[in-house]
């Protein structure tokens, strides 16, 4: 008794990789909402932490709300609470944070274009 062989067709091939190719788009596609999410969430973390480091060293009073804006970069160096401020003083997006001193209310405010873009959105 001979046995038959059988061989995969083209056909058979060509609906496994379709279906392979759907499946991976809508992983993709659910993946690029979470890469959002999670650079928002960066950007979050990062301006509490900068913000925090900028009013520990306001109230130290050895420079003026001024100066600490001027060059954020080397106040969040020399504090020792961040590893690399350069990476800190960018959001998500990897664009820069504006860091601005609001005088009537003592703080700092640290704005990101990308992150206000991406919360408008969010509310639509």
């Amino acid at each position: 008794m001979k046995k038959k062989k059988r061989y995969i067709t083209l056909l058979e091939i060509m609906i496994v990789i379709f279906l392979i190719s759907i499946i991976g788009g809508v992983l993709g596609y659910n993946m690029k909402g979470s890469l959002e999410k999670g650079r928002a969430f960066k950007t979050q973390q990062a301006k509490k932490q900068i913000k925090d480091i900028l009013l520990l060293e306001y109230a130290k009073g050895e420079k003026t709300a001024e100066e600490i804006q001027e060059n954020p970069k080397k106040i969040l160096k020399n504090s020792g609470l961040v590893k690399n401020a350069e990476k800190l003083l960018k959001d998500g997006w990897n664009q820069p944070f504006k860091i601005t001193y609001k005088k009537g209310e003592d703080t700092y405010k640290i704005s990101s274009k990308k992150y206000t873009e991406y919360k408008n959105k969010k509310k639509k």
